[in-house]
């Protein structure tokens, strides 16, 4: 009786982004679930500073006592020497260098097959001032904003307060500051600045937080059930701490929505997938304020451990954390 040959997928985590850590964790998730009966997984992990690395087998992929995971060494890599034997990457890497197209382009010139969408839809989704730009042309509604290279000689006064200002290019919140009154705008520019050579200021949308999931399922997008974020603790919003350190925030299922305004979300996220070209997965935010659906963005490679929103989205629909990393894998293969 003859054996398969085990697809080997490489696990890529790290990266050179301000969200090193997190990715870090989604790869532990993955590397927990990921069905060893069809996949056999390698992990390759790339430091702060851009070296790949193949991760001692002791490599911490979790919070530990309130410490984040970090790839700080192993077996040094080239990038091609990394991937060799490989079948497939799954990258699951946040922010700058992993989800704006920057790997992606690497890939596709190393023409190696990953997860996520390639190089102009990563590129888009990354940079909120164009994806807002794109959103909007597809009627789509969006928070009113400008973006800044500079914190002096900011006019904002147009805008209604309070403000967010966060880097254009950013994620995991990282960055961001509430801005409350003028008084504090400048230096809240200057913190993002820290981040991000682009910083987008926006009028706050009050409302309640829901997000989507979107996965391409046999190359159609496909809508998830919806999560409404609430925030429990004494967090002025959805920032880094909340997100994943002090377990502040709840994610509910919004059941007293109109069953129009739930499709409608629905059908904006994937509306907003199709607009930036996206493939395979994403997950896009929304504000719904006095009835308005307001996308706040789209991520391109959300937090994927079992616990994140894009995983407990799919297991409402009966797709478990399991599966849906096979479901990934095959897509991109």
């Amino acid at each position: 009786m003859s054996v398969s040959k085990k697809i080997r997928v490489g696990i890529v985590a790290g990266g050179q982004s301000s969200e090193h850590e997190i990715s870090c964790i989604s790869a532990g998730g993955v590397l927990a679930a990921i069905d060893r009966e069809r996949y056999e997984p390698v992990l390759i992990g790339i430091t702060k500073s851009g070296q790949w690395v193949i991760p001692p087998d002791n490599q911490k992929l979790a919070i530990e006592n309130g410490v984040l995971p970090e790839i700080v060494g192993g077996l040094e890599k080239h990038a091609e020497e990394a991937i060799e034997g490989l079948d497939v990457l799954f990258p699951i890497l946040h922010g700058p260098y992993g989800e704006d197209g920057t790997f992606q382009g690497l890939c596709e010139m190393l023409g190696i097959s990953y997860v996520g969408s390639g190089v102009l839809a990563s590129a888009v989704a990354m940079d909120k001032s164009f994806a807002k730009s794109i959103f909007s042309s597809v009627g789509l509604s969006v928070a009113a904003g400008i973006v800044v290279n500079s914190a002096k000689g900011v006019d904002a006064s147009h805008l209604k307060y309070p403000l967010f200002v966060k880097p254009a290019r950013g994620g995991s919140s990282r960055g961001t500051t509430k801005v409350k009154d003028p008084s504090s705008l400048q230096s809240a520019i200057e913190e993002a600045l820290e981040y991000d050579s682009k910083v987008l200021i926006e009028s706050a949308v009050l409302g309640r937080e829901i997000e989507c999931a979107v996965l391409d399922i046999d190359g159609v997008a496909t809508a998830s059930p919806l999560a409404e974020i609430v925030i429990v603790g004494n967090h002025e919003f959805y920032d880094f701490e909340a997100k994943y350190l002090d377990g502040s925030t709840q994610v509910v299922h919004p059941d007293d929505l109109p069953a129009q305004t739930y499709k409608a979300i629905q059908d904006s996220a994937v509306a907003a997938f199709e607009a930036l070209g996206c493939k395979s997965l994403a997950r896009v935010d929304f504000f719904l304020s006095d009835g308005e659906i307001v996308i706040n963005e789209l991520n391109t490679m959300p937090g994927f451990t079992s616990t994140s929103v894009f995983p407990k989205l799919w297991q409402q629909a009966g797709v478990s954390y399991t599966e849906l990393i096979s479901r990934l894998i095959s897509s991109a293969l």
